[in-house]
């Protein structure tokens, strides 16, 4: 009686659930496309941000309790609104977060609703090989040759993980086995004071060891120095350490700086070091004709990472991996175990291929914006993007300030004659300046240290962004610099 009970329960739920589920998303889909073409008529930043407000909403709603979701729905977008940074707004200048493709939200819809494993081929055999099919155009337009492989990741710090994962593998044979505990020589490998400091905890989380990262000192146009990286390297050497490999950098967090990839790999190849190229925002240059060459060299890189929730204005996250050679992934990642599925012939199994077991759909989001847009649209809009790139220096300069920063990319790093010539108070400066600027709602940027020097960064980064926002974000500037006292800084 009691079991018949449960089921009966079940049923239910399920029942009420599924008849209710229509109403639902409708109802979400609804409130989601009215709050996008509202977005710019709202500021971009939640200037009240208080977390003990928050907490107290979340209070409203204890989650040992069932709460009715269609009359949460309004009230949880209601509060996203309210606190969040919106990367769907035109004013939004920040970091490379882009307003995602409706195409793009609609993989993620249908991929948590199929909620296919891509664990295993045979178990989402559609989805793995749809995913592959991503992987192989971006390889292909980098240059890469027809032995290339690679696979999504949740994003460019698990990919660039897998870089040194695979790079380590590939250079000492000992260790896929026996760990570094068989390595007689401490591994070491190389990135820019300029790269994006993920690599520190990479590091540090495959028992490298945080000094095994050397940053190597950037030029004054804040790119790796391949003659600094061929003296650190052969530093290393002569005390005794195991140089393995070389990251350079496309398009650096900060500032939009390419490293010289040719000639950083002549010398990683001369030292017999492997090359990683991480190309997580610039790499989608690579479906422009026109700006393709900004990249010249990578199609030389053992692997590269590329994030299509940046530049391909993909939903969150959804990185890719990419190696010249896909028997690589097997030799550093396969497994066997007898509850998984046996392999399908000419076919390869991702929990044997990626540091991932379970996954999820993650590539489908790209796989329709790429069928929505097609190459040929994704490059126009790159295109655009780097067009406006060219109006924001423009506005910024307008603006009183200056451009320090040399990139093709559309990002700008600027100071201003009026801040202080110390440079902790020049920090202290640029962040009063920006948080100014957020303040207003018209735009949303951020203060950046370029070659250590204290600046603004603006990136145009959505796709929704126009000249119009550009203009606004440069009176937006002027207005902050009007309100910026230098009795501020001391208090």
């Amino acid at each position: 009686m009691l079991a018949q009970s449960r089921l009966t329960l079940e049923g239910q739920w399920l029942m009420r659930d599924g008849e209710s589920a229509r109403r639902m998303l409708h109802g979400v889909v609804d409130q989601l496309v009215d709050a996008w073409r509202i977005r710019p008529e709202h500021g971009v930043t939640p200037v009240d941000a208080d977390a003990t407000e928050i907490r107290g909403w979340l209070d409203r709603y204890p989650l040992d309790q069932a709460h009715d979701i269609e009359d949460v729905v309004p009230d949880l977008l209601a509060a996203l609104d309210r606190w969040t940074v919106h990367t769907d707004h035109p004013g939004y200048f920040g970091l490379f977060n882009p307003t995602p493709t409706w195409a793009g939200v609609a993989g993620e819809l249908i991929a948590a609703a199929v909620n296919p494993q891509l664990a295993a081929w045979s178990h989402a055999p559609f989805a793995v090989e749809a995913e592959q099919r991503c992987v192989d155009l971006l390889a292909a337009r980098l240059g890469l040759p027809g032995t290339a492989g690679g696979h999504l990741t949740s994003g460019g710090a698990e990919a660039n993980l897998t870089a040194v994962l695979t790079a380590l593998t590939q250079a000492f044979p000992s260790y896929a086995t026996h760990g570094l505990r068989a390595v007689d020589a401490a591994p070491v490998f190389y990135a820019s004071t300029e790269s994006h400091l993920a690599w520190l905890k990479i590091a540090h989380a495959t028992g490298l060891g945080r000094e095994a990262c050397r940053l190597v000192p950037a030029d004054d146009r804040g790119r790796l120095d391949p003659a600094v990286l061929e003296a650190a390297v052969a530093e290393d050497r002569r005390s005794g350490r195991a140089p393995f490999l070389v990251v350079a950098t496309a398009g650096t967090t900060g500032a939009g700086v390419i490293d010289p990839l040719p000639r950083i790999t002549d010398v990683a190849r001369a030292a017999g070091l492997r090359v990683h190229v991480d190309a997580a925002w610039a790499g989608a240059a690579c479906l422009s004709d026109r700006l393709r060459p900004v990249l010249d060299g990578i199609e030389r890189a053992d692997t590269v990472t590329v994030d299509a929730h940046k530049w391909l204005s993909v939903p969150m996250g959804a990185g890719m991996f990419l190696t010249r050679d896909r028997a690589e992934l097997g030799s550093t990642f396969s497994v066997s175990t007898s509850y998984m599925p046996a392999r399908v012939d000419d076919t390869a199994d991702p929990y044997t291929t990626t540091n991932q077991w379970s996954r999820r759909f993650a590539g489908l989001k790209l796989w329709l914006s790429l069928l929505a847009h097609g190459v040929a649209g994704y490059g126009a809009q790159i295109e655009r993007d780097t067009e406006l790139g060219r109006l924001l220096h423009a506005e910024v300069t307008r603006a009183g300030f200056r451009v320090i920063n040399d990139t093709p990319l559309p990002v700008a790093c600027a100071t201003h004659p009026d801040a202080p010539d110390d440079a902790e108070e020049s920090w202290r400066w640029h962040c009063d300046v920006a948080a100014r600027i957020n303040a207003s709602g018209a735009a949303w940027v951020s203060p950046v240290r370029f070659c250590g020097r204290p600046a603004l960064r603006a990136c145009v980064i959505s796709w929704r962004t126009g000249p119009s926002d550009i203009t606004r974000l440069g009176r937006a500037m002027a207005e902050a610099i009007q309100l910026t006292s230098p009795d501020r800084l001391s208090r």
